[in-house]
Order: C-alpha cells, then sequence, then structure tokens
C-alpha cells in the first residue's frame, strides 16, 4: 500500500495535460505523468517516490495511436508492451519486448513507462536505438520530434512539464534483420544479466546493450570496431570490450566479470549470425 495520498487526473488532451502539469506544479504537488503506473505504484509503496497528483495521459488519443502506413509506423506512449506485441507490426520491438518481466506485468507496461521507466534495463529502447525511430515529446509550447539517438543519452533527456507522446519508426528500418538476445543468469526466470540488440544495414551491423552499464546504450565506436573486418573477431572483441562508455554492473543477479564473459560469448554470437547470413532470432 502507498503510505501518502494523491490525486488522480485523466486529461483527454495533450493541452489539457501540460496546463495541468504545470498547475499542479505550482500548488506544490510535484506531479507525475502516469500511464501504466507500475512504476508510480512499486517505487511509491517503497516511499522512493512522491507525489501529491498523478496524470494518466492514457485519456490522450495520440498517445493510443498504433498507426502503420507505407512509409512508417507510429506507436502511442501509452500503449501497453502486450498490444503493441499482438499487433507484429514490429517484430524486433515485440522479440524485446516478450522478454519483460511477465505476462501479467506486460498488459499494464506501457511503451512509453518502460522506455522512461526508473529501472536500469528499459529494453523497449534498444531496437527504437538501432532504427532511428523518431520520439514525438508534448510540452506547454507544443509537439516536438526527435531522432531518439539524440535525445535518449542514458535516459530520455525531457524538460520538465514534458511527457513522451509517440514513437515514430520508419517501415525500411523495421524491415532490416535483426537479433535480440536476452541472457539471464537463471535460464527464464529473473533480472537479465546482458540484452543485446543487433541490427543489419547495409552489410554494416549495429549494437545496442542493456544490463551491461547502469544505463541501455548504443555506441557508435563499439560499432566500428566490431564491423572492422580487416581483424579477426577475437580481436574485435576484445577492442570493443575496452570502449564500454560506464563501468560493468557488478550486483546480485552477477559480477563484472561474470557479465564479461557472457558479453564476449554473446558478441561471438552476433557476429557469427551476422557474418553468416543468419538473423531475426
Amino acid at each position: 500500500m502507498i503510505s501518502y495520498d494523491f490525486e488522480y487526473f485523466k486529461p483527454t488532451s495533450i493541452e489539457e495535460a501540460t496546463d495541468l502539469f504545470w498547475s499542479l506544479d505550482e500548488q506544490g504537488k510535484n506531479p507525475l505523468y502516469f500511464s501504466g503506473g507500475t512504476e508510480v505504484i512499486t517505487l511509491g509503496r517503497n516511499n522512493q517516490i512522491r507525489t501529491g497528483a498523478v496524470i494518466d495521459i492514457k485519456g490522450i488519443p495520440e498517445s493510443l495511436f498504433l498507426k502503420k502506413n507505407p512509409k512508417e509506423l507510429i506507436l502511442g506512449a501509452a500503449q501497453s508492451l502486450t498490444k503493441i506485441r499482438e499487433t507484429q507490426l514490429f517484430p524486433f520491438l515485440s522479440k524485446a519486448i516478450v522478454e519483460i518481466a511477465d505476462h501479467t506485468a506486460r498488459n499494464k507496461i506501457t511503451l512509453g513507462g518502460n522506455i522512461c521507466a526508473n529501472i536500469i534495463y528499459r529494453e523497449t529502447v534498444l531496437p527504437l536505438l538501432l532504427t532511428e525511430s523518431q520520439v514525438v515529446i508534448a510540452s506547454h509550447t507544443g509537439l516536438k520530434q526527435f531522432p531518439i539517438n539524440q535525445i535518449f543519452k542514458e535516459k530520455l533527456k525531457l524538460e520538465k512539464g514534458e511527457f513522451l507522446l509517440q514513437v515514430i519508426t520508419e517501415q525500411s528500418e523495421i524491415d532490416l534483420p535483426f537479433l535480440s538476445v536476452k541472457k539471464r543468469r537463471q535460464w527464464d526466470v529473473g533480472y537479465p544479466l546482458i540484452t543485446t540488440a543487433a541490427l543489419k544495414k547495409n552489410e554494416y551491423i549495429k549494437i545496442a546493450f542493456s544490463g551491461l552499464c547502469a544505463f541501455p546504450f548504443r555506441s557508435e565506436h563499439i560499432e566500428e570496431v566490431l564491423n572492422n573486418r580487416q581483424l579477426s573477431i577475437e580481436t574485435r572483441i576484445r577492442e570493443a570490450i575496452q570502449l564500454m562508455p560506464a563501468p560493468i554492473l557488478e550486483d546480485v543477479h552477477g559480477s563484472a566479470e561474470y557479465r564479461l564473459f557472457v558479453l564476449k560469448n554473446t558478441l561471438h554470437d552476433v557476429l557469427d549470425t551476422f557474418e553468416g547470413e543468419k538473423s531475426n532470432v
């Protein structure tokens, strides 16, 4: 049970939501945007977050878009992971989704909730980074659209009062060969040690990671090394590991040393798969 009271609001437009945020903020309510609510409830129970008001964006029609046209796919940030996966409009994203939590939790967790979560894993970000997706941000001054690789640096860089409204991905990117590998200490339960996502475009391999450092990331420097076919696979992997953007995690799920062991094996699998023309596993 959450030990404090808070108000609940469900606006029906972007303007109403952002106006409400600033009104509640002026009242000292420390408002939070809310879509699935799983993290608000979990962290609220542990007193890790406190708020006087939540603003549920699921009443905003644009946040529930699931639209595909010949050029692009538009996904609303308030759509549940289960609903997105069931459409199979974005197989790479669906593969990442099916490995998150369990089916019951995925019914409540939303795309925007996972991307903007406090939890370090946020696996849905990986396919979006690799497919050069765009994010649509709602603010008091209107809508803004950014490449996710520009605005996601360790986390989605939202200004106060902003919220994630939609994700847009070009269909040509969705159709590319992909690979998504999630390694756990135990086979099918528990938090992941490492999630590795990769995409192949024009013979070039893009790669992103979750669970390796304290945040999900894609590194172009690592990609450049891994794509240097003048070097042996062993050398590429060894050099790539030297380019990690932060310390390797060491926690109850696995030591840094064990994570590096798993990473080396996974990178071997990725390079063997793509350079052997296998994909979508």
